[in-house]
């Protein structure tokens, strides 16, 4: 079996990664034919569909007919759905069988270094949102390459690119595909015959899979994660500790047909114990904590920028740092909203959106950080901190609540025109695109400096198309656009989007892609980001700081934001069950709650928040149930006020479920 993750024969046939401009071309077409047989082998046979499974199709709905489809590929890889995913190959694996296409990057998106394990209901959601390549979509993707627009590719064309760009495949791996005979001949790739035999062999392992679970029937009979038919309850969240299950009001009828025939937020089930909090807070004219700048005359000062993504899935995703302090110092530290507005007394609508800088100090490795402190004073949008620091490294970690950066469904009326063409036919960027691109260069230029490095650039590449430019691409960038001191200008940075742009003729769908993946909407409106700047003073010394990665907000930071509140909040044990506490802190700005569970079982706790007023959380619920693990503890919810020139009260109630 090809370990590799892309396009491949293994098992059932091929796989295939998602769109080139995501991921990179080089996934498109990997690792076939190197696999030694399996189940199923790469052609074009149609195969034998029993009637009883034709029937049954028929009369599920396209609901019922997915969950048949996940269950079907896990008890191809798996015993019992019971079983956990401990592995990236058997992630990988299982998804191959549902007919997905995992790239490398797909893969390390949901098996982050913090991953211990997936379970089934992760792999539901995994499916879900992993939609399977459409033919078309694969065609597409493959006339890009093909300069004759013959429908086919030169081999040194296909071998060019697929050892040079994304996810680089070895010579042996090209090889592999060039021998392929139904799809190659005179030295040309026959991507036409390619497609029609990927979808059939794709098509072909999904059947042969359910055929495998119709007819066997102890597998039928299996229970199947935590429901029979029912949706997935969670997201997968890769965190040390196995992620919290959250169910909101909207899934009471879902989880009404499990085999507990209750729902967990039904009225008719009963609670154990219950423990409330009240917390009456003033308007933000009125915090107590104000954030206060000392005297930095003579104090050394380094600045970097960044930004929260929103993802798909709700998911906040940033840039985050390491810092270098030389000598023991005092520092200052803060951070807030990047203000993007030219239009004077006009601000960013983001600048609402709260900032939070995490700082843990690394001691021998990534794996062992020890949670040093963090921004919880404000002045105005600016959150900082100021005390004293030892030398050494330090990793400067993001955050915020996602009260205020939350999927929003907003009518856009008129959707924003990127390039035209003048009377020549000759093509140009409209001023409103030049305008958002400007815009763009500002976020990802990350020191300020006005122009763009490698690596700035890379973190644009990784978000935008998730690949990164090597060393000789951007030689022949430096070659095609305006740099300086090998860093590329704005103007060199718009003109490689013109380029872009005339590469397609025009067609503005890959520019799209970037603006969406950069948190921009139809009308060029920046509504799913919130870009960021760090401020850094020292009294003795420079401090240095570099961004490093751009990651999800768990992990780590889940841990440093339990930590912190479990040190300063106010506790309250569930009466009765002294191993299950409820804790909230409350820093002005914004009320945290942390569940902890110090039992060896499970626990589910009831939230109701009704009762509260002028206040928003991050779940957008106003009723949930979470899940908590043995001897763990977990961030149940944030909350901040709607209106923060109002009073506003936090009123909330945990009932543990019996």
């Amino acid at each position: 079996m090809v370990t590799g993750y892309g396009l491949c024969v293994s098992g059932c046939g091929v796989t295939l990664a998602e769109s080139p401009r995501r991921i990179g071309f080089a996934a498109w077409f990997v690792r076939m034919a190197i696999s030694p047989g399996g189940d199923t082998s790469f052609s074009s046979q149609k195969p034998i569909i029993s009637e009883s499974l034709r029937t049954k199709k028929s009369l599920l709905t396209e609901e019922e007919i997915f969950y048949m489809n996940c269950r079907a590929a896990y008890l191809t890889v798996f015993k019992s759905s019971l079983e956990n995913i401990v592995s990236k190959d058997q992630l990988y694996l299982a998804l191959q069988h549902a007919g997905r296409n995992p790239s490398q990057q797909t893969i390390n998106k949901y098996w982050t270094p913090q991953t211990a394990k997936l379970n089934y209901d992760d792999f539901c959601v995994i499916l879900r949102k992993e939609k399977p390549t459409s033919k078309s979509e694969l065609l597409k993707s493959f006339k890009q390459l093909d300069v004759n627009d013959d429908g086919s590719i030169l081999h040194t064309d296909l071998y060019k690119f697929l050892t040079k760009r994304g996810e680089k495949m070895t010579q042996e791996e090209v090889n592999a595909i060039i021998n392929l005979a139904d799809v190659n001949a005179d030295g040309r790739f026959d991507y036409i015959k390619f497609c029609k035999l990927y979808m059939t062999t794709s098509e072909q392992c999904l059947k042969n899979t359910l055929e495998k679970l119709e007819v066997d029937s102890k597998l039928r009979r299996q229970q199947f994660g935590s429901h029979n038919e029912g949706a997935p309850e969670k997201d997968p969240s890769p965190v040390p500790k196995p992620s919290p299950r959250i169910i909101g009001k909207s899934d009471q009828e879902t989880l009404s047909n499990k085999d507990d025939t209750s729902s967990l937020l039904s009225t008719s089930r009963k609670f154990k114990t219950s423990v409330s909090f009240t917390i009456t807070m003033g308007t933000s004219s009125n915090q107590n904590s104000k954030l206060t700048e000392p005297n930095l005359k003579d104090w050394q000062c380094v600045q970097s920028k960044g930004c929260f993504f929103l993802e798909e899935d709700g998911e906040i995703i940033s840039h985050q740092y390491k810092m270098q302090i030389t000598e023991k110092s005092m520092v200052y530290l803060t951070i807030k909203p990047l203000n993007l507005s030219q239009v004077e007394g006009k601000l960013s609508s983001w600048l609402s959106v709260d900032t939070t800088l995490y700082i843990l100090k690394e001691n021998e490795s990534r794996a062992n950080l020890q949670l040093i402190c963090f921004t919880e004073l404000r002045n105005r949008e600016v959150f900082g901190w100021t005390g004293e620091l030892g030398p050494g490294t330090y990793w400067l970690i993001p955050s915020t609540t996602g009260c205020r950066m939350r999927k929003e469904i907003k009518p856009i009326t008129e959707e924003a025109q990127l390039v035209y063409r003048d009377e020549t036919g000759k093509l140009f960027l409209t001023k409103e695109f030049k305008s958002t691109l400007s815009d763009i260069f500002e976020i990802i230029d990350l020191d300020g400096n006005g122009l763009l490095s490698l690596e700035e650039y890379n973190f644009f590449e990784l978000r935008t198309s998730g690949e990164k430019c090597d060393e000789d691409a951007w030689a022949i960038c430096r070659e095609n656009f305006d740099t300086k001191k090998n860093e590329l200008t704005r103007q060199g940075f718009m003109d490689l989007n013109l380029m872009e742009a005339n590469d397609r003729e025009g067609d503005p769908t890959d520019l799209w892609v970037t603006l969406h993946s950069m948190g921009y909407n139809k009308a060029l409106e920046l509504e799913e980001a919130c870009p960021f700047i760090i401020d850094i003073c020292a009294e003795n010394c420079k401090p240095r700081i570099k961004a490093v990665h751009m990651e999800a907000c768990s992990g780590q930071l889940e841990k440093a934001i339990c930590k912190s509140v479990l040190s300063r909040s106010d506790a309250k044990v569930m009466d009765g069950y002294e191993n299950i506490i409820v804790h909230t802190y409350n820093c002005d700005t914004w009320i945290t709650s942390v569940i902890e569970n110090k039992s060896d079982d499970k626990v589910i706790i009831h939230i109701n928040n009704e009762l509260s007023k002028n206040c928003v959380n991050n779940r957008g619920l106003s009723i949930f149930a979470v899940e908590v693990a043995p001897k763990s503890t977990m961030v149940c919810q944030h909350v901040m006020p709607l209106n923060e020139q109002q009073e506003w009260i936090y009123y909330c109630v945990y009932s543990l479920i019996s």
